[in-house]
């Protein structure tokens, strides 16, 4: 049996190599913090923050997110001369940043703020060369405030290898170095799809999502306004670790009372929505499949693919579902239900994603010039609300969403997982409802965290060849292979890698508790009694009612202007 002799020291502690790509690794391995700024597992290495400096046995200093492990290497993590060196990164950082903590929007999450905190930086003595704000609210989805950047490039590359959007980039040399858009253009202007993934990424407050909460609580706080809410599926497990529970707990039911308190006058569950986008995506692939439109099939719901692909791809734009996002299903229906209303009504959709706010004020999705979704507020933005409020969140008994309607499907929930609405698509066609024909569902390749995912099942007398894809880079090299005549029936994209569980507006948390959210997804759809679309007993009432002649009308959308 072969032995395993690669091992080398790290603050004493032998540690045996096992593949690992850098120090860093190694040392996180073994449970020892190591602060960084510009490394992300999953992007390019980088290496500008210098705050992950070891030092090596000779005395030298070693960047330990670029630095290759080898057996017999003996390091430090902590010592005077690394303790030292990093407070004197974080003074020249803080030197020239804008240091108004207690208003930027990223307080208490900052990392900046956290390791001056952390290492003791209790004064700076270099002069604040720091500009004046430099804000870019152009966008709907995310603000930028240069003045707050720290130059880590953690946005560039997170835009240009994970999403191939390149909105930004460096632009200038030596000390007047920035990140840009293409000619200093607006970021609305430029390239960018809203996904967000910048702002996820950011390590301080130089780029967060839109806020829209101050006019929200105006609008509740009006007597003469009715407010309406839907919950994305990916929010209920996105939030219980930023209120006092365990990472990706199911806590929609005490969603639905932390909103009433706020003063929402009827809460729903995006799911019911979602259901609706299986029925009608269902159809219209069905129809295709046997009548030889346009294949393959490509999914409507991510507001972000839909913009990549009007900007990179316009002539896949026949291939996308004319279907509307669940989002926007379920609005067309409650704005629907309010017209008549004395009242004014504003309708407000709480999802995990940045990009959901622009495609709340697409002018297709607007009657007479009124969007059918007034506001959207990210799962950071409910969480602010939930803690301004003084809302005891974790003492709070869970409640049910309200009539008329209340029902929804586990198919529907798993719609915020990557994957998730594949695998209501086929729970849908499937001849065979029962719990085993599911099972044997989840291990046809459409599960997982991997960017791509393909499986191949039966179909009628046929087969089906299905593609998954999340991650915009992701999703660029699936339509390229479409482009090239390779045969695929359905695509599922998702612009945030993993799907919607991690979205830009969901808060920004640890690897290993972001990882809990699609698992928390799975739990919450076995735990409902309704597992397919088709069964939910409200489907058929809303066909049969406000429906009725109208599905076109009020589910459906043309891109392809």
């Amino acid at each position: 049996m072969a032995v395993n002799n690669q091992i080398m020291t790290v603050d004493g502690i032998p540690v045996r190599l096992n593949g690992e790509k850098n120090l860093l690794e190694v040392i996180r391995k073994l449970g020892i913090h190591m602060p960084t700024f510009c490394y992300h597992k999953e992007l390019s290495i980088y290496g500008a923050c210098r705050l992950c400096m070891v030092e090596n046995e000779w005395g030298g200093m070693d960047a330990a997110c670029s630095t290759v492990p080898r057996a017999g290497m003996n390091i430090k993590t902590n010592t005077e001369k690394l303790r030292r060196y990093r407070r004197n990164i974080l003074e020249l950082l803080l030197a020239d940043h804008c240091r108004d903590c207690t208003t930027c929007p990223k307080s208490g999450h900052c990392k900046l703020q956290e390791y001056a905190r952390e290492f003791g930086v209790r004064n700076v003595r270099f002069e604040n060369t720091s500009p004046v704000p430099i804000i870019d609210d152009s966008s709907v989805c995310i603000t930028r405030d240069a003045a707050k950047c720290i130059m880590c490039g953690s946005c560039v590359r997170v835009c240009s290898e994970v999403q191939h959007v390149g909105a930004i980039d460096f632009a200038h040399r030596s000390s007047k170095v920035t990140i840009s858009t293409a000619f200093n253009v607006p970021i609305a202007e430029s390239p960018c799809v809203g996904c967000g993934q910048c702002a996820a990424v950011c390590p301080t407050g130089a780029i967060v999502v839109h806020d829209d909460t101050n006019p929200m609580w105006k609008a509740l706080g009006d007597p003469k306004t009715t407010v309406s809410v839907q919950v994305a599926p990916a929010v209920r497990v996105g939030v219980g670790d930023q209120l006092g529970l365990d990472a990706g707990t199911n806590v929609m039911g005490k969603i639905v009372a932390a909103l009433r308190k706020l003063g929402f006058d009827e809460i729903f569950d995006t799911s019911t929505g979602a259901d609706l986008t299986v029925m009608e995506e269902t159809a219209e692939f069905v129809r295709r499949m046997e009548n030889g439109g346009k294949l393959p099939l490509i999914t409507s719901c991510c507001p972000a693919w839909i913009q990549y692909a009007e900007k990179n791809f316009p002539e896949l734009l026949p291939n996308i579902s004319t279907c509307r996002s669940p989002m926007q299903m379920f609005a067309s229906i409650l704005k629907d239900r309010h017209k008549n209303d004395e009242k004014r009504h504003v309708h407000v959709a709480i999802m995990p994603c940045t990009a959901k706010k622009f495609e709340a004020a697409r002018d297709e999705f607007k009657v007479d010039g009124i969007p059918n979704v007034d506001y959207v507020l990210t799962t950071q933005e409910l969480v602010e609300m939930i803690q301004l409020a003084g809302i005891d969140f974790k003492s709070l008994a869970p409640e049910a969403v309200d009539l008329p309607f209340p029902e929804f499907s586990g198919a529907g929930v798993i719609f915020g997982v990557t994957g998730g609405v594949t695998e209501a698509v086929l729970r849908r066609v499937s001849a065979d409802k029962s719990p085993a024909a599911f099972t044997e569902i989840t291990y046809t390749g459409v599960r997982g965290e991997e960017g791509i995912k393909e499986a191949v099942v039966p179909f009628g007398q046929d087969e089906l060849k299905i593609v998954v894809a999340s991650g915009l880079a992701n999703a660029e090299k699936v339509m390229r292979r479409v482009k090239a005549g390779e045969k695929i029936d359905l695509i599922e994209i998702m612009a945030c890698p993993g799907g919607c569980v991690n979205g830009a507006g969901q808060p920004i948390v640890e690897d290993d508790a972001k990882a809990k959210r699609g698992p928390g997804l799975y739990s919450a759809d076995l735990q409902t009694s309704i597992r397919t679309s088709d069964a939910n007993p409200l489907m058929e009432k809303l066909y049969a009612t406000c429906l009725k002649d109208r599905e076109h009308e009020m589910l459906h959308v043309h891109y392809d202007k």
